[in-house]
């Protein structure tokens, strides 16, 4: 199993991408602690892992925006697993799909909180542990939308470029302390709440229907389709196993040959 006795923390585990990784990478032998806002979905999670046989797994609902909540996360990690060996920050929201003009301060803030500041204050909650085990592996689940212009999504776009920021210093700082840091950028992932509500939204204002705006966007792809929850996962339990050992600072496009970079 490639994360046999690891412990991996994935925020946004309740549902989408975030809980394709909780669920593959418990098939990989790892003790997943899945945590986000929704309690019963974190729950349903936890629920499917320890109900196949040897899984392990915990719920912790946080909203990884609140310092104190991303503090109480990996505080329970530790006191039910021991430590944290991977650290995966998903947990995110689109945000308004409006123009920069029409966005409030408190929208943009709200949008930057839950992915940037959110996986920054994670980031430093699990590195000291790691740093003293020697080993570890940080993944930040950054987007498409890091790398390529699409209209009003700003906020958005500005934390998950923000985020590959954060990934290459931090694995500048952390390589020679045994520690990988690595970003993924999705395409767009179909199948989510997230895509299908920003989907609905961008069609409302194009005037146009929600088929007509889903299959333009996908013929701007070299595979002409959208990725599923489970390719993203794919690849995150390759970056966040010992199969990747010299993969560090990089940032894996997983979109169907939509960006170059």
């Amino acid at each position: 199993m490639l994360l046999a006795e690891k412990v991996a923390v994935i925020t946004g585990g309740g549902r989408g991408i975030g809980r394709a990784m909780a669920l593959k990478f418990a098939a990989q032998g790892a003790a997943v602690v899945v945590a986000a806002r929704t309690k019963s979905e974190i729950e349903a999670v936890a629920g499917e892992i320890t109900a196949a046989a040897g899984g392990r797994a915990a719920a912790v609902l946080a909203d990884v925006a609140d310092e104190k909540h991303c503090e109480n996360l990996i505080h329970e990690a530790i006191f039910q697993f021991g430590h944290v060996d991977i650290l995966v920050n998903n947990a995110g929201e689109y945000g308004p799909v409006k123009p920069v003009e029409e966005i409030t301060p408190a929208e943009w803030d709200r949008v930057i909180a839950v992915h940037l500041r959110g996986a920054y204050l994670l980031t430093r909650q699990v590195l000291p542990g790691m740093y003293a085990r020697g080993s570890g592996v940080i993944l930040n689940i950054s987007s498409l939308s890091a790398k390529s212009a699409f209209g009003w999504g700003s906020p958005y776009a500005a934390a998950k470029a923000g985020m590959l920021g954060l990934t290459r210093v931090t694995a500048a700082e952390a390589a020679r302390k045994g520690v990988r840091v690595n970003a993924i950028c999705p395409g767009p992932v179909t199948e989510t709440k997230m895509s299908k509500d920003l989907g609905r939204t961008l069609a409302e204002r194009l005037g146009v229907s929600k088929e007509e705006q889903l299959s333009g966007f996908l013929n701007t792809i070299l595979q002409g389709r959208g990725q599923t929850a489970s390719e993203i996962a794919a690849a995150a339990l390759f970056l966040c196993s010992d199969d990747a050992s010299a993969i560090t600072g990089q940032s894996l496009n997983v979109d169907g040959g939509a960006a170059f970079y």
